[in-house]
């Protein structure tokens, strides 16, 4: 939610793992928002270190619920080390507002 259709970034890919055969498919343009007409490429998260190297991504933000701590550090790490930040980002920036009241 926090990137949809925010100019002051450009979301270069998604990664995926929990997903089954969601690789080589793209996060649909009606989600991703009108920056992205043509939707957004899904990579398997085991080519991340490459992925961040061959687009140049700048920040890597993590969007799993379910992981424990050793495995987000793991990530973290990793991202790092291929140069780019790592970021958790909170519930008021990602969450859908609810219009049910």
């Amino acid at each position: 939610m926090y990137f949809r259709d925010n100019a002051n970034y450009e979301v270069v890919a998604f990664t995926a793992t929990q997903i089954p055969n969601i690789e080589g498919r793209k996060y649909p343009a009606s989600l991703a928002g009108k920056l992205y007409p043509k939707g957004i490429d899904i990579y398997p998260e085991k080519d991340l270190q490459e992925l961040i190297k061959k687009t140049g991504a700048e920040q890597v933000v993590l969007a799993y619920s379910d992981l424990n701590h050793v495995d987000v550090m793991h990530k973290a790490s990793l991202v790092n080390a291929a140069g780019a930040d790592f970021r958790l980002m909170g519930v008021h920036q990602t969450e859908i507002k609810s219009k049910v009241r």
